[in-house]
């Protein structure tokens, strides 16, 4: 878990589109008033909000030298500034293996295991092959949220260009996202706004058409298709270079995982192999969405 998850501050409950926020309810994946969000200046969107301070603060009747109104400092950039301290504080104090060394480790582990449960899928006896997709589940969901979210935060080295790489291929090849909308409604808006509605909290499962028990037990199992969909979506908003890149990233992450199925775990049919790909990428997606409504 990164730092940044643990937020010290939490702004008070505050009206948002005429509703209250401070009660937890759920939001869409590819929620339109998410969709629509662009970062300013494009798709160059990478700013970490730790970096971001805000400048001094302002009356509403307070102008710029020019003449022109600018824009109050509001409280909750108060808020943001408070928060930014107490996080730098505490990663300035940190070793290099709290900040880096344990997740770098698991995501090794991750990466280490691959092989073994690619092959154990070549088993034909049950309990074998359900420790090779258990084991890839995990390995999936390890690399795709955890690898994701630190990429996001620029967190997994202290280099940016490395970490731009390191995004790419978490968000982009691994989880099948484009890295520019992913960073900014990660890291601008929800930690930015994280108990506002409609903004930043934290649900982004919402399907208010189905029944209960639909919704919440069988309807996860779609995470990996609708995931890549949402993406797609989300492609309008970004420069064409970015958009082309995700593409291809998204085209290959899908590829690879499907060749070594066909040739290291020797799945006969592509339907077979697409079928394992399916439930090996939605195994804990029911633990990830009930904590994601519920958190």
């Amino acid at each position: 878990m990164s730092l940044e998850d643990e937020d010290p501050v939490r702004p008070r409950p505050r009206q948002v589109n005429g509703e209250v926020s401070g009660i937890p309810r759920l939001r869409g994946m590819g929620d339109p008033s998410l969709r629509s969000t662009t970062a300013p200046g494009g798709s160059r969107t990478g700013v970490m909000a730790e970096g971001w301070e805000p400048g001094p603060a302002l009356d509403d009747g307070d102008v710029t030298p020019g003449g022109a109104p600018q824009q109050a400092w509001k409280p909750e950039d108060a808020l943001m500034t408070e928060l930014s301290e107490l996080v730098q504080k505490v990663v300035k104090s940190s070793s290099w293996w709290e900040r880096h060394g344990v997740d770098i480790s698991i995501l090794t582990c991750s990466f280490l295991l691959l092989p073994a449960g690619f092959l154990c899928l070549r088993s034909a006896h049950a309990i074998p092959f359900l420790v090779g997709v258990l084991t890839l589940g995990v390995v999936h969901h390890t690399l795709t949220v955890k690898g994701s979210h630190l990429a996001s935060h620029n967190a997994l080295t202290e280099s940016k260009s490395w970490g731009k790489v390191w995004a790419i291929f978490f968000i982009e090849l691994c989880s099948a996202f484009t890295v520019e909308q992913a960073t900014y409604n990660h890291v601008k808006i929800h930690h930015g706004y994280t108990n506002i509605i409609g903004l930043g909290d934290s649900s982004t499962w919402k399907l208010p058409f189905l029944n209960r028990y639909v919704y919440m037990f069988i309807a996860p199992l779609a995470v990996p298709i609708l995931t890549p969909l949402v993406a797609l979506d989300l492609l309008r908003n970004v420069e064409w270079k970015a958009a082309l890149r995700t593409l291809c990233c998204m085209f290959l992450g899908f590829y690879c995982h499907y060749w070594l199925l066909l040739h290291v775990s020797g799945f006969q049919s592509p339907w077979s192999a697409l079928l394992c790909m399916l439930l090996t990428r939605s195994l804990l997606a029911h633990p990830y969405i009930h904590v994601n409504i519920f958190q």
